[in-house]
């Protein structure tokens, strides 16, 4: 596939986009306000691969419970099929970009663009200005809101900030898309990749956070983001029928399934959209003692990870939270129904 699967859209081709405006903190949609958002969540993505992270992002921005202070384009591994590049941070950012604008949102500042490429060991980070930004954010000391990093691929952004000043672990709550499966909880499955696909893309990234003994990892691990299917025709009566954004969403999957075949494999009337529990764990908590009340979850000891992406135990390590099963029809139909209030407020002239 010489051809990204997410479209990247280019300056020239962008269009007017809806002549409702809004920014991040508000929700006009809603007939009644929401009192206040109750946590901050860094969004971390590989916008320019599957186009899975599209509608996560959507779901996160309709969500007025969170704060939303940046959005970071993250890159893809060299080659990748998803999108070959050359620089897939550049084009995450421009998908960003086009979305904010079909979206009529006009808080384009808090978009940064990652690292172009993974780091290289376990002790050099790669600079950026997102690394800069997420310091910045983790060090803020005029908020008391609880912070989350929602990582839905890679993690280099997050671990070279932290190389870069090891003190912003103690103060966020990193969760993760990613990792394979554990001993005891689930087995890979059929002809599995060797290194679960979102930590192939910077393995000493990942590598250094789950070493860093103040950091806080919630994982989403392979077994259970496979767990996020909606069907085809979910997609066709849920989300192409709400206005040009859903209809957007809808085609860039259908992109996707039609370039898949066209490469010899296998496609199903179903699809993974496996970077949702990143808003079903942060916007869909529970309001009397919150937490992620309808998923389910283990805690074990925070494992080593080794440069062929394996777990190994460290005895005495912090505990981590490995998450077991995911609450989808909480996350899905909160979902459906966050984009046709929306579709609805945007043609409502």
């Amino acid at each position: 596939m010489e051809q990204p699967l997410t479209r990247i859209p280019h300056p020239a081709d962008r269009q007017a986009g809806p002549t409702k405006r809004w920014r991040l903190g508000e929700s006009p949609w809603r007939t009644t306000p929401f009192p206040a958002p109750r946590s901050r969540v860094i969004i971390d993505n590989d916008f320019s691969g599957d186009p899975d992270d599209l509608f996560q992002l959507v779901h996160h921005l309709l969500s007025p419970s969170v704060e939303i202070p940046l959005v970071v384009a993250s890159h893809l591994r060299p080659d990748d099929p998803m999108d070959p590049g050359p620089d897939t941070a550049a084009n995450a950012h421009a998908v960003l970009e086009d979305l904010f604008a079909r979206m009529g949102l006009e808080s384009t500042e808090r978009i940064y663009r990652g690292a172009s490429q993974a780091m290289t060991d376990t002790a050099t980070p790669q600079d950026s200005p997102a690394a800069r930004a997420i310091i910045a954010e983790a060090m803020r000391d005029d908020v008391a809101t609880p912070l989350f990093y929602a990582a839905g691929g890679g993690l280099t952004d997050l671990a070279s900030a932290y190389l870069l000043e090891p003190r912003i672990a103690q103060r966020l709550t990193l969760i993760w898309i990613g990792g394979p499966e554990h001993d005891g909880l689930a087995i890979p499955p059929v002809d599995a990749m060797p290194i679960e696909y979102n930590l192939l893309i910077d393995v000493p990234a990942a590598r250094v956070l789950f070493d860093a003994q103040d950091l806080t990892i919630w994982q989403v691990p392979r077994n259970v983001y496979r767990q996020c299917l909606v069907s085809d025709v979910e997609l066709r009566r849920r989300v192409a029928t709400c206005g040009d954004l859903g209809t957007y969403l809808y085609e860039e999957v259908a992109y996707e399934q039609q370039r898949v075949h066209e490469y010899g494999l296998e496609v199903c009337e179903s699809y993974a959209l496996g970077d949702s529990p990143l808003v079903l764990l942060t916007a869909l908590r529970s309001t009397f003692e919150a937490d992620s009340s309808s998923s389910f979850y283990v805690e074990r000891p925070t494992p080593q990870l080794t440069a062929e992406g394996a777990y190994r135990t460290v005895r005495g390590s912090r505990p981590m939270r490995v998450y077991t099963q995911v609450d989808v029809r909480l996350m899905f139909e909160d979902f459906f129904l966050k984009l046709d209030e929306f579709a609805r407020w945007q043609a409502d002239s």
